[in-house]
């Protein structure tokens, strides 16, 4: 799938690269990640006037080390996927399920089994009580 939700461990809400680098550092990486999109998102291709700055992140989850692996440029929509925990709270669900289904050419039981793995997914690594972090991916812009 193209679209896939990241659901971040309850753990590690509130912490982004936003709230660790200074604001300057944080353009640098953002900015990197809009110029390589060249005014599209980054995931549905759709031309874009405004992207978002999205963290990837990948789990290690018997190291339990979180790794920061890209910064991407995306449309508001593909980030509402992304987050749908977030989505979800604000009463967008519908919304980001059409979207969700669109990018990834599905329908609605695919939608709903991609949630399913990411929210068990979610259970898993919320059994770690504390993360590690690595953002090796940051050494580029240092």
């Amino acid at each position: 799938m193209k679209l896939y939700f990241e659901l971040v461990p309850d753990s590690c809400w509130y912490s982004n690269l936003r709230s660790i680098l200074s604001p300057a550092q944080w353009d640098i990486v953002r900015k990197e990640a809009y110029s390589r999109a060249n005014g599209r998102c980054m995931i549905c291709k759709e031309k874009c006037s405004r992207l978002e700055a999205h963290e990837r992140w990948e789990y290690d989850e018997k190291n339990a080390i979180q790794k920061l692996s890209d910064v991407i440029a995306v449309c508001r929509r593909c980030h509402e996927v992304i987050h749908i925990g977030r989505t979800q709270i604000k009463g967008n669900e519908r919304e980001a399920e059409e979207h969700f289904m669109k990018v990834n050419e599905c329908g609605y039981a695919e939608y709903r089994k991609a949630l399913g793995e990411a929210n068990e997914a979610h259970r898993r690594r919320n059994g770690v009580s504390e993360w590690k972090l690595d953002l090796g991916y940051l050494k580029k812009f240092i």
